[in-house]
């Protein structure tokens, strides 16, 4: 069943927060809900699905559901990693489609910047129960070494150059500057970035996204509900979500699930990349912004590094106007899952709403995708297609 046009993002709420050592997780999760209601013009007695992730405080979604005290019809958990949310877009949308809610809440929230927390550089804790932890916990592989070997990879096969990765910083941080509630305001330059320390040869500090708290939400209508609000109709036209495995083994890091929800998404909306007029990508390391780039179709594979180079996802300098509230790169990266801030930018471009400085003329055609969990290590990713309706 094709979804599209069958759902209408209502609401969209960014947590303002960025560090939140006086506020729990279920509370980040609520005041976003909220925020997200609020925009839409509608209230908590007005949701009948709850859609969350791993996140979530508890084991289970009910948990969450039953504090708000939420009258629900459908209810659904699914755990992606980072793109938990994009993927519960498309989720929520087959759910008001199959008429079994018409107004589908998705909350997420967390404080790994309160506890101290360096993913990327800390040995990863992989669980006691994966098939693979006797076999890769002896290598204590860390988040940046798996993005750096990619990187490594995607150099030797393609001849990307640490410069060209370099300028998807600077158009983050060229986008950020204009953003109050972003970590990083300060522009960097391409020589700022590889002066940077190296974290994980040949990624740069500067090549990181930021950890913070804090959290995001999105409200999902029917049409007959989101044509009753006072808000611009932002409509589904195509989602995709893939698990892109290791392949028993035979892993290529240079290629990533963008290619297998980008062609769903793609296919559904009947539109293709040249027609995107902004793109949120979820950007954990540069490098992983430019194999989606390859991937979605926005340039050939292998050609990513001349695609990003002087300015090109630079807003109202470039082809294509990306991460325009500064990423999760400069800005945002809640919980280091940074899905739900994809298609908050995406709707406030396509609603006209985002800053003077950045917002895409006349933007009606956007898209957001990104991945779940870690490149390399077996990850899933989601990607979904929004018109200004």
């Amino acid at each position: 069943m094709s979804l599209k046009g069958k759902a209408y993002v209502a609401g969209a709420y960014e947590h303002p927060t960025r560090h939140a050592p006086d506020k729990s997780t279920t509370q980040l999760h609520i005041e976003s809900a909220a925020g997200a209601l609020r925009d839409a013009g509608l209230d908590f007695a007005d949701v009948d699905g709850y859609f969350c992730a791993g996140d979530a405080p508890g084991a289970s979604p009910l948990l969450l559901a039953d504090y708000m005290n939420l009258r629900l019809r459908w209810l659904d958990g699914t755990e992606l990693g980072g793109c938990s949310y994009l993927a519960h877009i498309g989720h929520a949308a087959a759910a008001i489609a199959a008429g079994k809610c018409s107004v589908a809440l998705i909350t997420m929230a967390g404080k790994p910047r309160s506890s101290g927390q360096a993913t990327g550089t800390a040995p990863r804790q992989l669980g006691p129960d994966r098939p693979e932890t006797p076999w890769e916990q002896p290598y204590r592989a860390t988040i940046t070494t798996i993005y750096g070997m990619a990187a490594q990879r995607h150099m030797h096969e393609y001849g990307t150059t640490s410069e060209q990765l370099a300028w998807i910083k600077v158009a983050a941080s060229q986008h950020a500057q204009h953003n109050p509630h972003a970590l990083l305001r300060e522009p960097v330059t391409v020589e700022d970035v590889l002066a940077s320390p190296v974290i994980a040869d040949p990624l740069h500090r500067l090549d990181c996204c930021v950890i913070t708290d804090g959290g995001g939400a999105l409200v999902l209508a029917a049409p007959s509900v989101a044509r009753n609000l006072k808000r611009p109709l932002v409509r589904l036209l195509g989602c995709g979500e893939t698990a892109f495995t290791n392949n028993g083994g035979y892993v290529d890091l240079t290629h990533t699930g963008a290619a297998r929800s980008g062609a769903s998404a793609f296919s559904e909306a009947g539109v293709t990349p040249a027609e995107i007029q902004y793109a949120s990508i979820y950007d954990n390391f540069t490098i992983m912004v430019l194999m989606q780039l390859e991937d979605l179709g926005f340039c050939p594979k292998g050609m990513g590094g001349r695609f990003v180079a002087d300015g090109n996802l630079i807003s109202g300098i470039g082809k294509l106007p990306w991460n325009t509230d500064g990423g999760g790169l400069c800005n945002n990266h809640p919980q280091n899952r940074g899905g739900i801030t994809k298609a908050i930018e995406a709707v406030r471009q396509l609603r006209g709403e985002a800053h003077p400085a950045v917002q895409v003329p006349n933007c009606h055609l956007a898209l957001a995708a990104g991945p779940g969990l870690v490149q390399g290590t077996a990850h899933n990713h989601a990607t979904v297609i929004l018109e200004r309706e």
